[in-house]
């Protein structure tokens, strides 16, 4: 069944597995994401990386609560670098590398709030690749990003939120000598590569502020660009598995 729970401390963590069809081992990815929550839009994406042959797991990391009772508090553990949704971040990464349909190869993407969550998590656990989505950065992403894994990241160039961004990553990551692919794409704004729509009042709002869904028509080209990416670090022809 897609809806299960995975162990969270002490507890058990809601969440939504997408297993390819056929037979295993597959390599996995964890999927962290935006401020709304594991809504249905996000289940598409779990569900995208399925019919492309991973296993994908969405942790619902608000158990279930209203998304506007919950981000306040992830976005106080996202600027911190540290709090529950990391560990649980690493949690749903050994959970998937321990199944048995598993490579033991992991990624981790995220969007908007998550992907700010993704990249961190590059350079903290044992993930083989990353893709950002309009993430926020961390403060010194040099020092922050030390280590990281392969990192594949997309931003919009009409989101005023996050100007520069693209540019600031791509500067760290090759200075860290990170193999990463970054791009900005100029007509674009936050959230192009999902149907993520927000409600009103704040759907005008961030279109105005955030260009919010525009672009659209880059979305094909960027998940092409997460594809390929994650084959090559995750999937590629002699890439070590486990046992």
């Amino acid at each position: 069944m897609p809806d299960i729970t995975i162990p969270a401390g002490a507890g058990r963590l809601p969440a939504y597995l997408a297993v390819p069809e056929g037979e295993g081992p597959w390599p996995a990815v964890v999927v962290v994401f935006e401020a709304l929550g594991a809504n249905e839009d996000m289940r598409a994406q779990a569900d995208r990386f399925a019919a492309q042959g991973y296993l994908a797991l969405l942790p619902d990391f608000y158990r279930g609560a209203p998304w506007l009772r919950c981000v306040r508090a992830a976005m106080r553990q996202l600027f911190a670098r540290r709090g529950p949704m990391f560990d649980h971040i690493e949690g749903a990464r050994a959970w998937l590398a321990g199944r048995d349909d598993s490579t033991g190869r992991v990624g981790v993407i995220g969007f908007c709030m998550g992907g700010g969550f993704a990249l961190v998590a590059a350079a903290r656990y044992d993930f083989q690749a990353a893709a950002v989505n309009y993430g926020i950065l961390p403060r010194d992403p040099v020092r922050a990003l030390d280590g990281a894994c392969p990192v594949v990241a997309s931003y919009g160039g009409r989101d005023r939120m996050l100007s520069g961004a693209a540019g600031k990553l791509e500067r760290a990551l090759t200075v860290l000598d990170v193999p990463h692919d970054v791009k900005e794409y100029p007509g674009a704004g936050h959230s192009f590569l999902t149907e993520a729509e927000l409600p009103a009042p704040m759907s005008a709002i961030s279109k105005v502020i955030l260009g919010h869904g525009k672009g659209r028509e880059d979305a094909a080209h960027g998940w092409d660009r997460i594809f390929a990416f994650f084959d090559s670090h995750l999937v590629a022809p002699g890439a070590e598995a486990k046992g």
